[in-house]
């Protein structure tokens, strides 16, 4: 029996779980997003006496390591990396598009080999941070940030279908004519976390406590001046 306490603080919405095999037994969520740093710890405090369990029964401590909202990665990846050395436990990295693209496979069920899907998430403006995959998750483009231009998945059009989802296919949309992309939502990933935790549990697939660092794919610059 393995017992993972997953953290997702990279988007809008915050979401702790604590699942069993691959399960979520139970789990919060906080959908205002200046408050995610306040709501991560009591929340886990909540869902471990929900379950019954003890901090000690956990066997691995899973978190969204990014792209997304740069304070919610570092509030996510701090919760998570601390509870890792104060338990002794394994650590757990998983990639926002990758779970996303999970999600998007599942929710479309290609038929056609020339379908590709490209996660997208908002990075302000008419920035995204996303990458492509094909319908087995093997990576087309990886991830990257992108500033969208009418004609910036162009070539990939011309031959595929390419499913488009995420917080920041809207910007997309509204730009793109192209026949041959197609616009879903997805619908909560938070199955596709615990799942894809627990399969990175059986396989041993952990990541540096100590130099384990969130993907923000570009980084972060302040238009504060400095004091």
């Amino acid at each position: 029996m393995s017992w993972i306490l997953n953290i997702d603080s990279s988007l809008e919405t915050a979401f702790v779980s604590v699942s069993k095999d691959g399960k979520i037994m139970a789990c919060r969520s906080n959908a205002d997003q200046k408050d995610h740093a306040s709501f991560l710890e009591p929340a886990i405090q909540a869902l471990l006496k929900e379950t019954g369990i003890e901090p000690d029964d956990l066997s691995a401590v899973a978190v969204v390591s990014g792209p997304g909202s740069y304070t919610g990665l570092r509030v996510g990846m701090a919760s998570a990396k601390g509870l890792c050395y104060a338990l002794n436990k394994p650590l757990i990295l998983l990639n926002n598009l990758e779970l996303l693209s999970i999600g998007a496979i599942g929710e479309y069920k290609p038929t056609d080999a020339n379908t590709l899907f490209c996660p997208m998430i908002d990075a302000r403006r008419m920035e995204v941070f996303t990458a492509v995959y094909d319908q087995h998750l093997n990576i087309i483009e990886p991830p990257h940030s992108l500033v969208l231009q009418p004609l910036s998945y162009n070539d990939l059009l011309k031959e595929n279908t390419v499913v488009f989802f995420g917080n920041g296919t809207a910007k997309w949309n509204s730009i793109c004519s192209d026949k041959n992309a197609r616009f879903i939502g997805v619908n909560d990933k938070n199955d596709v976390v615990s799942q894809s935790s627990f399969q990175k549990l059986v396989t041993q697939s952990f990541n540096s406590v100590a130099y384990a660092q969130p993907l923000y794919i570009k980084e972060f610059y302040s238009t504060q001046s400095p004091s």
